[in-house]
């Protein structure tokens, strides 16, 4: 089994093929968006079947400010619902799943608030709802964004499945 947190140098590995058996990696550089994951459990959260929280730290710097938009930046809102779907993916191989991880659609998001660059930082909430496990290996969970310490995101049935072949995806 594997720890129950990881730091960015984990998730790095992650990104590089180094961490997990297989081929789920999470994105690399600018696209990875989270600094640690604080917590990842297989039979807790809201639904008993595991939950994971992560964080990004903020900073005015970072590279999304520049170009999103000129005089108003606003972290872009795909850019974290990116962000669960690629935790999704880390819980399905964390939990022993193998095979490259794609999004495969959300039930219901919403937006209710803004990443800026005064903020700190980024908590992401993921509760597993539902593990499949046959030719198909797929998660489905709900899960929340909060900025310093305030819910903006929500997402209801993010769906990410670990397929050995994209083939014919």
């Amino acid at each position: 089994m594997y720890p129950d947190h990881f730091d960015k140098e984990d998730l790095i590995r992650c990104g590089h093929g180094e961490l997990f058996p297989g081929a789920m990696r999470l994105p690399i550089d600018e696209m990875l968006m989270v600094d640690r994951i604080t917590h990842v459990g297989a039979d807790d959260g809201l639904y008993g079947k595991g939950s994971l929280v992560a964080e990004l730290d903020i900073n005015p710097d970072l590279w999304f400010f520049k170009v999103h938009f000129e005089s108003d930046p606003v972290m872009p809102g795909c850019l974290g619902l990116d962000a669960m779907w690629q935790l999704v993916g880390f819980f399905l191989a964390w939990s022993g799943g193998e095979g490259k991880g794609r999004a495969l659609g959300a039930g219901e998001v919403k937006f209710f608030g803004q990443v800026l660059p005064d903020n700190k930082k980024v908590t992401y909430y993921l509760d597993i709802k539902r593990l499949i496990r046959r030719k198909l290996t797929m998660a489905i969970a709900d899960a929340r964004m909060e900025v310093d310490g305030r819910e903006i995101y929500t997402a209801k049935d993010l769906r990410v499945g670990l397929f050995t072949s994209t083939d014919d995806f």
